[in-house]
Formats: C-alpha cells, structure tokens, sequence
C-alpha cells in the first residue's frame, strides 16, 4: 500500500494487481485540471510536461480529458532533464513558442519544482512576465525552489495538490524521539546522523551532540510533512484489513494468526484490504477507490500577491470526488486585478454567424455571416430558409411570411368591386326596362329572347369580379377557371347567333325570296346554346386534367402571395382561348354584314361593340400576362376583372343603349309600321335588299321606325366614341 506513489500507470491492475496506494493517481490530478479550465471558461491552452513517466503519462491523460471536453491545446512541449549549454537556450524557445500562440493564455504545467523554476526564468529572461495564467501539479507548486526570485512569473497561478490533514499529536510525539527511545526503528539513527550532521559512538568520528544536548525542534530545521496523512492511512489500512481478516477466519476470542490466516496467501488479504473503511488519524473518512486509488480529493491553491510585493498561497476552493469548488472572488491573476485572463483561439461569434474552422484546427475559426436568407442550424452550417419563410431577427428559426392576397377591402378590390356594382344595376335596369315592355316594338324587333340571354352573360360578367377579390381556395379557383371563359362564351355566342342571323338572311335575300332555315326564336338558342356549351365541354376536360388548385407564389424571396395555380402559369389563358375565337368570328361577322341598309341599325351597334372588344383585349393581354409574373397580385386580378367588366360593359352600352334610349326618351318611335316603306330605305338597289328586309322584318315580327339616315349616322358615331373611351 503506496503512501506517495502518484503515476496513474500503476492503475492498471492487469499489470499491478497487489497495488494499493492512499493517494489518488495523477489521473484524478489531471481531471481536477481540466475542470479548472473548464471554470474558467478557456477552450485554448498550452500543456508544458517534464520528460519522466510522471509527466508523460500525465500528459497523455491530460490530452485524452481535454479532448473529450472539447478544448484544444495550442503548444505542448517537454521540459528536458538533460543538463548542459543548451539547456537555457531550449527553455527559451518553449517559451518563444508560447508567445507565438498568445491566444492560449492558459498554461497546464506539469512537471518537478526544478525544471519549472528553469522554465519560469526563461519567462522573466524572454520578457513574457504576466502573459500566461499557470495552472500547476502538484510535484511544483508551493516549492520555494520555483517561486523564490520568480514571484512576478509565478502570481496567478492556480494549483492542485492533494487534500492532507494534519496528524493531531504526531509532531509533540516526534520531537519527543531520541536515538535511545526510539531503538526499535532501526532508520532513526540514520535519519538522526544526517539531521545533525554527525555520528552515532558507535562511528570513529563523532563531531558534536554525543551527549544528546540537541533534539530536533521547529527551531533547528524540522520541517513536517505536510502529506503524513497519506501515510497513518496506509498503515491503518494494513491494520484494519488484518483485523477483518482475522474475524473473519479465526474462531472467535482466538489470539495471534490462526491457521486459516496461515494458510491464506496475498490474493485473501488483498479483497479485505479493497474492502477497508475506516475513519483515519485526522478524523476523515477513508477507502479505496475501485481501482485501488485513494479518494480523489484535492485542495486548489493559488499564488497571489496579497500587498505590493507581498505573495502566499491561499486555499481558494477543493476538487472531491470529481466535484469542483472554486472561490473565484479570492482569485487575483495580478494585484488588484479580478478579470479572469481569457484563453480561447477565437472570439465566440455573433447571433447569426457560422464558424469557418481553421485546417488542422477545432479550437480556431472565423466567424462569417449567413446570408440574408439563411439561418444558422449548427455551429458551422446555414442552410436557406424555404420559399415562404424569412429568417428572425437573430437568425436561428425561419419564420413565415404573412399571406398576401387579393382582399375585397383593398383600395383595388374596391375599386374592382365598385365598377361591378355600377355595371350589375345598369344591367338589371336594362333587364328591368326589356322585361317591362317586353310587347313593344323594340324589344321585339331586338330579338328579345337573345337579348335575354346577352344580358344573363353580362350580368355573369359582372359577378366575376366577387370571384376574383376572394381569398383563393381550390373552389374558388374551379369557379374562376369554370367563370371566366363561360361567361364571355354566353355574350359572344349570343352576339355571334345574331350576326350569323343577319348575314345570313341579307346572303339567301341575294340569291332567292325563300326564307332561310333555324333564324326562329328558338333556333337561336338552340344555336347560341350549344356554342356555350363548348365552351363547358372546354372547362370539364381543363379540370379534370388540371384540377384547380389555390397555391403560394414566391415572385421574390420576401413575399408569400396565396394565388390560384392558373393566374401564374398562363393557364387563364386556355379558358379564353374559345371566347377569343368566338370574339374574332363575331368581329368578320360585323365586318361582313356593314353594308345592311341603315334600316337595320343592329349590324352597326354590333359592329362598333366587337372593334372595341378587339381593342380591349389586345390591351388586357400583355398587361395581365405581364403582370401574372411580378409580385403585384392584386394589379394582376384587378385587371382581368376590370377588362372583364369593361368588354361586358361594352357589351351594354353599345347594343343595348339606343333600344332604351328610345324606349325611355322616344317611346313615340316604338310603333309598328309598315314593312317596307319606301320613303325610309330610300331607293333599295335591287330586289336581293328588298326580299332579304322583309325576312329580317318576318322573323322578328316587327320593325320600328328608325330615326332619320343622318340621325343615325351621328348617333352611331358619338355611340361609338363613347364605346372607346370606355
């Protein structure tokens, strides 16, 4: 049972079975280091070891603990043993490679008292006096040899040493011992000789204290030590496993060794001194560790300079059983100075910074900014933040970006809103007008049940727009897909039945006086419904193929827009494919019916409306599909709908006003007359004309005196304007 024996290799009980020791192993040492570092919050230090096998298993266990607590160590060099020239010269450049590293302030030295001392005049020699923070072991610290003359380059230092008590009464019952009285130890008479520098009678030369006039005292030179602990605990152990022993196998009240104990060997001893547990000569308890170690405890000293010029070691706190306490307020790395010295290789970065590590290094690194849409998701990662989500203030979390979208209560929505209001009461009200004389000349004459249909598109238009300024969800995208083709198809299908009418009865008016087929009331919708059914045919194989669906849209990495899928990707434009058709058709249909006689009004109306619904769309075009890929939703919707409802307002105003203007403000001119008066057509150029009017006139059941050539013309054309304008 080793009293002083340190070296954490004689842990290993494969190779040191019968080791006990009362001192905890330099291993235990180098834990207690490693959690002064860690206090003291360095991440960076410098190991300086001496070259034996107390420094360089110490070293390694050192590296192994550091390692595993993820501190880096900066500079590690041997302090050499080797006398000779060279011996300053190699002090001084562990020293200069201290300084090359000056980050690692922090300096674990572990070695003997007389190869630190070399190395702490080396510091004063190399002017690095003040630029390290010593953490010392045990086999240095508080030895006169390294701090005398060296008090500069030493203070600050923190020590680890282990926890010894003194041994009440040892020192009066030590000082009591002569060579006489204490016979029985045959070294106290050499110990005697070499304190007082003489001979025992027995020796031919016996200078001086033959006579015993001199004992050892505190005044001539004793010094105790201060680790006898260590030793009574040893002794004790033996003593206390003995006797464990001794109950254990002999009979009881039996004296002396018994046969059993006879007959025992080492291994027998061994587990009853493993199992010992007894309170020591300094009234502590004490036991073996499980490796055979002895407790890990540790006081924690420090080296500090009390008053100018005046330095001591202090107790500032204790290491036990893998606990650290340190009193941090007694801490003084110089006079009057309590700021802990920092010893790490890098800066901590800031919120929002990643670490760029150096080659070859984990402790040392540059501190680089994620980029502006990234955050941090490790020390040394950013990764972008998903579509939709910007980064936080401090650049750790991505957070979503609110939704954008087309709200009804916006200064657009209103705007869009407001203009469909206008145009759905102005449709009722022509509604309203055509329903209430329904019998009159006009509204028969206008092919009343067409026109019925007209305004049911028209006023479908309109609604478009509540469609358009709701928040997107998949059914409300279907009604858009399905709306905005269908109610174009029902206008222009109804425009296009009556044209085809018209042209159609003037082109068999040339050719001969029979009437031509399906220009009945109800051939017209027949006709004009199954155009618009096309167009529902269109739509039911478009979803299906492309179900509707309300997505978000990222123009820019900043907005997060809540769009319906078609009004980004061109895919409006195949609902507008069929009414774009219907729209160039009705338009050659107008072109080719513009030389009707000016009797038959309706061809110019119709013509006026279809130039400027051509002049509409060519304008609503490029601007909503230039639109459809920035980040201004709501223009984008905001100018289908008002392009929907100004091509239905067209619509309105240019077939439907002169039949109310005259209803309303002319009701004399709603009057039945004649089929083909002669003074009203002036002089029809052939029969073709003439039988073609008296069909048109037939199949309508009526026709109405219309104004004056010339008021016509001028009313066609301030009609028209107006058309434009809008």
């Amino acid at each position: 049972v080793s009293f002083f024996s340190t070296s954490s290799e004689l842990s290993n009980k494969q190779r040191f079975e019968y080791f006990l020791r009362t001192v905890p192993s330099d291993k235990s040492q180098a834990s207690a280091m490693v959690e002064i570092v860690k206090k003291l919050n360095w991440t960076y230090v410098s190991i300086i070891y001496e070259e034996s096998i107390y420094g360089i298993r110490a070293f390694n266990d050192l590296e192994e603990l550091l390692d595993q607590n993820d501190i880096c160590i900066a500079i590690k060099e041997r302090l050499t043993k080797d006398s000779g020239i060279g011996l300053e010269s190699a002090y001084d450049n562990i020293v200069k490679k201290l300084v090359s590293k000056q980050n690692a302030r922090g300096v674990i030295v572990f070695g003997s008292d007389q190869e630190v001392a070399l190395l702490m005049k080396a510091i004063k020699r190399n002017n690095a006096t003040g630029l390290f923070t010593w953490i010392g072991s045990d086999g240095w610290s508080a030895r006169s040899l390294v701090f005398a003359g060296n008090e500069l380059q030493v203070e600050g230092t923190l020590s680890v040493q282990p926890a010894a008590n003194p041994v009440p009464g040892f020192d009066d019952y030590f000082l009591s011992l002569t060579p006489k009285t204490n016979w029985r130890n045959p070294w106290f008479i050499e110990y005697w000789e070499h304190y007082f520098k003489c001979k025992w009678p027995d020796s031919t030369v016996t200078p001086y204290n033959l006579n015993y006039a001199t004992y050892v005292s505190m005044h001539n030179g004793y010094e105790p030590e201060g680790q006898l602990q260590f030793v009574s605990d040893a002794v004790l152990a033996f003593a206390y496993g003995l006797r464990d022993m001794h109950n254990k196998l002999c009979p009881n009240g039996y004296r002396g060794v018994c046969p059993a104990m006879k007959d025992s060997d080492g291994s027998v001893l061994l587990n009853y001194l493993r199992d010992v547990s007894f309170q020591g000569l300094d009234n502590h308890e004490f036991h073996f560790a499980t490796d055979g170690d002895g407790p890990a405890r540790y006081r924690i000293i420090h080296y500090k300079q009390l008053s100018e010029g005046q330095f001591d070691w202090i107790k500032v706190g204790e290491y036990k059983d893998g606990n650290l306490e340190l009193n941090l307020s007694e801490v003084q790395f110089h006079l009057s100075e309590a700021i802990i010295p920092t010893s790490v290789c890098s800066q901590p970065c800031e919120r929002g910074q990643v670490k760029a590590y150096l080659e070859g290094e984990k402790c040392c690194f540059h501190c680089l900014n994620c980029t502006r849409y990234q955050v941090l998701i490790s020390e040394t990662q950013c990764i972008d933040c998903p579509d939709g989500y910007l980064p936080d203030t401090e650049k750790m979390n991505c957070e979503p970006i609110p939704e954008e979208y087309m709200r009804p209560d916006s200064v657009w929505g209103i705007s869009a809103l407001l203009f469909s209001w206008t145009g759905i009461f102005v449709t009722l009200f022509v509604m309203f007008v055509f329903i209430k004389y329904n019998d009159t000349p006009v509204v028969r004459a206008s092919g009343r049940e067409l026109c019925f249909v007209l305004l049911a598109g028209i006023l479908m238009c309109y609604a478009m727009t509540f469609i358009l300024v709701q928040k997107p969800s998949d059914y409300l995208c279907g009604a858009q897909k399905a709306g905005i083709g269908f109610c174009f198809s029902v206008v222009y299908s109804a425009i296009l039945t009556k044209t085809n009418r018209i042209s159609r009865i003037f082109k068999a008016g040339k050719q001969s006086a029979r009437r031509p087929s399906f220009i009945s009331p109800k051939s017209q919708l027949l006709i004009c419904g199954g155009l618009s059914m096309i167009q529902i045919f269109i739509v039911v194989v478009w979803l299906a193929f492309s179900p509707p669906k309300a997505i978000h849209f990222y123009p820019t990495r900043e907005d997060n827009h809540l769009v319906c899928e078609a009004s980004i990707n061109a895919g409006y434009f195949v609902a507008f494919l069929y009414p774009i058709f219907l729209i160039v058709v009705c338009t050659v249909y107008a072109v080719l019916t513009r030389k009707i006689p000016e009797a038959f009004n309706e061809s110019k109306y119709i013509g006026f409306t279809m130039y400027t619904t051509c002049i509409i769309w060519l304008a609503f075009v490029p601007i909503y599909f230039t639109s459809s890929q920035s980040n201004h939703i709501a223009l984008n919707l905001t100018t289908m709908s008002v392009s929907i409802s100004l091509s239905a307002t067209v619509t309105l105003l240019c077939l439907f006003t002169p039949k109310i203007y005259i209803i309303i403000l002319h009701p004399e001119k709603n009057v039945r007359q004649s089929m083909m008066p002669h003074n009203k057509y002036g002089t029809l150029k052939n029969n073709t004309q003439m039988t073609a009017t008296a069909t048109l006139a037939t199949t309508s059941s009526i026709r109405v005196e219309s104004a004056t050539q010339s008021d016509g013309t001028i009313f066609s054309i301030l009609l028209y304007v107006m058309c434009l304008v809008m």
